[in-house]
């Protein structure tokens, strides 16, 4: 890691985390829980929301996962908010009969909606939060089926197979987004066994995702369960979406992106702690640039981790 790329984001400061933080909800089955990180010191803190996946294992598809990310994060002047969605394992049995099941795909973009509505709630429960996040400067990042609701909430249409109609969640308090090896486009080429069970991950319409958005796809992260075509299937948010947006392409990454869901994740079919670091570092300066307009932290970070004989990933831009 060159000096320059970390100096660009600043020295890592300790982490502050409370979990749960109880959010009640009318209408929700159950209350709404969240993990807060935040960094110990700084002000004016933009704040990350962060959208779990529905992986393998029981506890890292709630808001005990993704500490990779979430500690560096924070770790780096983000306040990050991870709910506990509907969908998460650890929550089936208390669940699995309420509307929406098994995808609750509304529910789980509206808890982000629901998070901003009392964000002010939320900063006050945090001890020594309180006056510290700048509500103007919000962004979501999600992976896998979190992907999924990203997209939703950054402007993408949705056509729901119970009625047909067209849905749209966009949230415009979100000002950019991180889509982590997320879902792609259906149709045709949605012909996977799992296409059958989950009809609602090839309903999506990108075109409509027009806030600004990296993507990031492993070039080894072959879906066959829900399609045939190969990575490219990730990196469909990007190229069906118009822009700003922008590609990561990371080198012998898979599904888990080399580990992100937590440390040491036995699911993890390509562990690479290197490779989750770059990860983090290059997904907080996409989005310290995109809510700091002109701040360098995105093209120096680029610079260092994606050109050279090093080189983690490849990224375009349109």
């Amino acid at each position: 890691m060159s000096t320059s790329t970390t100096d660009v984001l600043g020295a890592p400061v300790p982490v502050l985390s409370l979990s749960p933080v109880v959010l009640t909800v009318p209408g929700r089955p159950v209350d709404l829980q969240v993990r807060v990180s935040a960094p110990a010191t700084g002000t004016s803190l933009p704040v990350i929301l962060l959208s779990h996946g529905h992986g393998l294992s029981n506890n890292l598809s709630s808001l005990n996962g993704y500490a990779p990310l979430a500690n560096f994060w924070a770790a780096h002047g983000f306040v990050v908010v991870q709910p506990t969605h509907l969908t998460s394992s650890t929550l089936t049995h208390l669940v699995a009969d309420a509307p929406g099941a098994p995808d609750f795909w509304r529910s789980r973009a509206e808890d982000m909606a629901h998070i901003l509505d009392r964000l002010d709630i939320i900063e006050n429960a945090v001890p020594q939060l309180a006056g510290r996040i700048d509500h103007s400067k919000v962004a979501l990042a999600g992976h896998s089926l979190g992907g999924f609701t990203a997209a939703l909430l950054l402007g993408a249409g949705l056509t729901d197979p119970d009625t047909g109609n067209v849905v749209r969640l966009v949230e415009p308090r979100i000002k950019a987004g991180v889509l982590l090896a997320a879902p792609g486009r259906g149709g045709d080429v949605l012909n996977g066994p799992m296409a059958e069970q989950w009809p609602i991950i090839g309903a999506v319409d990108f075109s409509t995702m027009t806030a600004p958005a990296l993507v990031v796809a492993g070039d080894k992260d072959d879906s066959r369960h829900f399609t045939d075509i190969g990575p490219d299937w990730h990196a469909d948010p990007y190229t069906l979406a118009p822009g700003p947006k922008t590609l990561l392409t990371l080198f012998d990454a898979e599904h888990g992106l080399g580990g992100i869901a937590g440390y040491d994740a036995a699911e993890t079919t390509d562990e690479n702690p290197a490779r989750v670091a770059a990860l983090a570092r290059l997904t907080a300066a996409y989005l310290h640039t995109r809510l700091h307009p002109g701040a360098p932290a995105w093209q120096t970070t680029c610079e260092a981790l994606t050109t050279g004989p090093g080189a983690v990933g490849h990224v375009e831009s349109k």
